[in-house]
């Protein structure tokens, strides 16, 4: 498929020890489930590769757009804690990247269209569950304003796949402003000594943070790429995990190969959003032992970014003692960052101006009440929110969340607290607890239902989701907590 505008591929000629040049195996009977038109006109993805037969076809590995050059990606990670010298791209492949018309790259990436290099054995495909949930995770997290991977577009192959049974096919097309992990650094850090890691690093840091390397440049020259770099990856990845925890997000599978180095949320394989509240949750069918579970995300990321961080240690400065301080005192600047925005996302959630030494008692008996009750975490925020308002009686609420004695009794230590603040946090409620999130039961009967042929849920749950902050009709289902029986309390990978 031809057009004017043309894929790049930046990455690709750093050389083949990055990316490896593969092709897509072609599938049976391609059959759309999903097209995302919003995101592909803010992509300025041309009108002939829009949703029509021939795009059907080459998205599903059957041709190829002209310009693209496919490729898998290696990188290396910690998995659950233990080091695998050599993942990479076992079930995706790069297509290139991607010029939108704010003149800034994205990747193109199809994932689950067939065996690469590091499929290690394995099929390269994907069922249609782990790409259905894919693709209406990212684009609710994105609606919800979390930093994301996107989905532009979602197809069954109609060639089944075997993982515990037979399952119907599929491949997601995602997109990234890069799909560059900390385990790339590990690949080429620690797998090959070092071997290729200056080109890479350098690369990262003038394509993600140009803007802040000028300015540390400017305010000191014998600043590294690698040392920006870190400071860079830190910021972001304090504000994408103070972002989850504020909205009761649990990703699963934080391994450094799942963390990528631009900030945004990858690989929404086992994740889940939280109904009931609790710090040790977990949904993961693969973490037995809770290393990923809710309230220890923060401390994980922390644990990755303290890995990168010694990979860096030989290009952060030709001194090694002075490389150490200079990465610690980097490194350590994590848990205040993290704090303070979770801080200021809390405050948001509670309806204050900014957070006080003496709100955290107040906040953690909160959060104690809503896991001693069994109380629903996001009907409980957007609770409070219309309370604060003074539009409860105005919603459904009242039909969907009873909140507890203890909870009652709270409020009167909130009010009290709430009015010392000015009328806009209230409003700024609004846009920090929203109606619905992508609930796991929903995204179960979306999966069922497109599992079956039927891609009509999936769609209706897509729309809804984009707009999660405001009530709209037909939000006594979406909003509500799921009866007990639809609860989820596993989830899975495709692999």
């Amino acid at each position: 498929m031809s057009t004017s505008q043309r894929f790049e591929h930046s990455f690709h000629a750093l050389g083949s020890e990055y990316v490896t040049p593969t092709a897509a195996t072609p599938v049976s009977a391609p059959k759309w489930l999903a097209w995302n038109n919003r995101l592909a006109e803010q992509l300025g993805w041309p009108e002939a590769w829009g949703q029509n037969e021939n795009t059907l076809g080459t998205l599903a590995g059957n041709a190829q757009f002209e310009s693209s050059k496919p490729g898998a990606t290696a990188y290396a990670g910690h998995q659950f804690g233990n080091y695998n010298p050599q993942l990479g791209d076992g079930r995706a492949m790069l297509l290139g990247e991607w010029r939108g018309p704010d003149g800034k790259l994205v990747d193109i990436q199809l994932k689950g269209a067939g065996p690469t290099p590091y499929s290690r054995g394995g099929d390269g495909r994907s069922p249609v569950g782990p790409v259905v949930r894919e693709y209406l995770m990212s684009e609710a997290m994105h609606a919800l304003g979390v930093p994301t991977t996107r989905a532009l577009a979602a197809v069954a192959t109609g060639d089944p796949v075997y993982r515990q049974q037979l399952e119907p096919g599929a491949i997601l097309t995602r997109v990234a402003t890069s799909h560059i992990r900390i385990g790339t650094v590990q690949f080429f850090a620690m797998t090959r000594q070092g071997k290729g890691l200056e080109e890479l690093v350098n690369y990262v840091t003038e394509r993600h943070y140009l803007a802040a390397l000028q300015e540390a440049k400017r305010l000191d020259p014998s600043v590294t790429h690698a040392q920006v770099l870190l400071n860079e990856v830190i910021r972001a990845l304090a504000n994408l995990t103070a972002h989850w925890q504020s909205l009761g997000f649990i990703h699963g599978v934080l391994n450094t190969d799942n963390m990528l180095l631009c900030g945004e949320t990858v690989d929404y394989g086992p994740c889940a959003f939280m109904d009931v509240f609790a710090a040790g949750q977990v949904f993961s069918s693969i973490d037995t032992g809770g290393r990923y579970a809710f309230g220890n995300q923060p401390g994980i990321v922390h644990w990755n970014i303290s890995v990168l961080a010694q990979c860096l240690l030989p290009l952060i400065d030709e001194d090694q003692e002075k490389a150490l301080v200079l990465a610690q005192t980097s490194v350590d600047q994590f848990p205040t960052l993290f704090t303070d925005i979770y801080s200021a996302r809390l405050a948001a959630k509670f309806g204050l101006d900014a957070m006080r030494d003496t709100d955290r008692a107040l906040i953690e008996t909160f959060f104690n009440q809503l896991e001693e009750d069994k109380l629903d975490f996001t009907l409980a925020f957007r609770w409070l929110t219309e309370i604060a308002n003074d539009n409860l009686e105005n919603t459904i609420l009242e039909d969907l969340f009873t909140p507890s004695s203890g909870i009652l009794n709270w409020l009167t230590q909130w009010s009290s607290r709430r009015s010392q603040t000015t009328p806009s946090s209230s409003e700024r409620m609004k846009s920090a607890n929203p109606v619905v999130i992508p609930r796991n039961h929903w995204v179960a009967q979306a999966i069922n239902s497109a599992e079956a042929g039927d891609s009509e849920l999936m769609e209706t749950l897509h729309s809804r989701w984009q707009d999660p902050f405001s009530w709209q009709a037909g939000d006594e289902q979406f909003a509500a907590a799921p009866k007990s029986e639809e609860q989820v309390h596993r989830t899975f990978c495709g692999t």
